[in-house]
């Protein structure tokens, strides 16, 4: 492992979403990146590795996912999270996102309910549109925490009205953009409410492997004993900064939902075989391990650094300290802005592209959501320069 994420890689020109398209979605070009949710470091060197190998093999047709890589997904769940999977309980999807509309096709019918929890990353909010079921919000409740810092909890007794009339829950856990990771306490709350109501959850753990020292991921399907409950999604997108590759996996202990999902999968014609994907997904599980150490320990200076800068220099931004995650939420009310107001101060004043709240519906408005997964002077940079505009 050669990881140095205190250097600086030029990510312009490389038709980076996050860098070159800038102008299709702030229309401008002259601020600092910080809003899609990929990371500026070089993948794992075994990744590149693995790829620079396929490369060289002339020929890129139909592919098939080895049962190595099957194996190394379950290894690495196992070791990582302590949950023993099956191989067969392991369903290949082409993304996360396209994860949720799968499973929620496949398992609900048209007008069902599905239940998500706001401030949310976005995508879970159109799901219920896009496949014409109902939406149900659960918003989450913003508190304060026994060290009197922002933390944000379920509203259960919401939530329980919410099953009674849903089909199924879409949680996100670790929580994209508020950066919680549920307790065990709180997961055995939803898991038992859930089952008291027949309502399934589709639990998108992709941010599981990026948590900090203060807090614990904790498997919801781990603690479903039934195994009727649960389907999870992950994917080595994040952990290892691979988006871009597209490849997922469900686990779906349940035969019969298993058996409907591989089926509405088949329907669609979506193909999982890129060579690409298939050889980053192994490598990255198989030997990604001390990468992702240094990726955390990392991490972890950066929003202490953030915090730091933000109380001693920005007292009116509150940040919402992030138990996972590389995203930071930021709560910008003090500021007394509209908030097209606050999108304005952060693009034309201080020149920085965030992801402004209210894209994650309820609760969103008058936040920012900050991408720390870049170089630590690259976030202090930023820092500065909304210290400057704020004065």
């Amino acid at each position: 492992m050669t990881a140095s994420f205190d250097q600086l890689i030029t990510r312009e020109g490389s038709l980076s979403l996050k860098h070159d398209g800038l102008l299709d979605t702030f229309g401008v070009t002259d601020v600092q990146a910080m809003w899609v949710a990929d990371m500026d470091f070089a993948a794992p060197d075994a990744v590149l590795e693995a790829l620079k190998v396929r490369a060289e093999h002339p020929i890129y047709g139909y592919s098939m996912a080895p049962e190595s890589l099957y194996q190394a997904l379950v290894e690495w769940i196992c070791v990582k999270h302590g949950w023993e999977i099956k191989r067969e309980w392991i369903v290949l999807t082409p993304g996360v996102v396209p994860s949720l509309s799968l499973v929620v096709s496949a398992l609900t019918n048209q007008d069902d309910g599905v239940i998500v929890q706001p401030p949310v990353y976005f995508p879970f909010l159109s799901v219920a549109n896009n496949t014409g079921r109902q939406l149900f919000q659960n918003p989450l409740v913003l508190t304060l925490d026994s060290f009197g810092n922002s933390t944000y909890e379920i509203d259960f007794a919401h939530f329980e009205a919410c099953a009674k009339q849903a089909k199924i829950l879409l949680l996100c856990s670790p929580h994209n953009p508020v950066g919680r990771v549920w307790s065990e306490y709180e997961l055995q709350k939803l898991l038992a409410i859930a089952k008291q109501h027949g309502l399934m959850i589709l639990s998108d753990e992709i941010h599981a492997d990026l948590v900090y020292p203060d807090a614990k991921h904790h498997v919801l399907g781990m603690l479903d004993i039934e195994q009727d409950t649960v389907i999870t999604a992950v994917a080595p997108s994040k952990t290892f900064n691979i988006p871009g590759l597209g490849l997922s996996a469900l686990i779906i202990p349940h035969e019969a939902h298993r058996k409907a999902i591989q089926s509405h999968l088949a329907s669609t014609g979506v193909s999982v075989t890129n060579p690409f994907s298939l050889v980053a997904f192994e490598a990255a599980y198989r030997h990604g391990h001390d990468w992702l150490n240094a990726l955390l320990a990392y991490l972890h200076e950066t929003r202490e650094m953030v915090m730091a800068y933000a109380k001693d220099h920005l007292p009116r931004i509150k940040v919402v300290p992030a138990q996972g995650t590389y995203l930071l939420w930021l709560d910008c009310r003090q500021l007394g802005l509209s908030d097209e107001a606050l999108q304005k101060l952060f693009l034309e004043q201080a020149k920085l592209a965030l992801s402004p709240g209210v894209m994650f519906g309820k609760g969103g408005s008058g936040f920012m959501r900050m991408n720390i997964g870049t170089t630590q002077e690259n976030v202090l940079i930023a820092l500065d320069k909304l210290k400057q505009a704020l004065n």
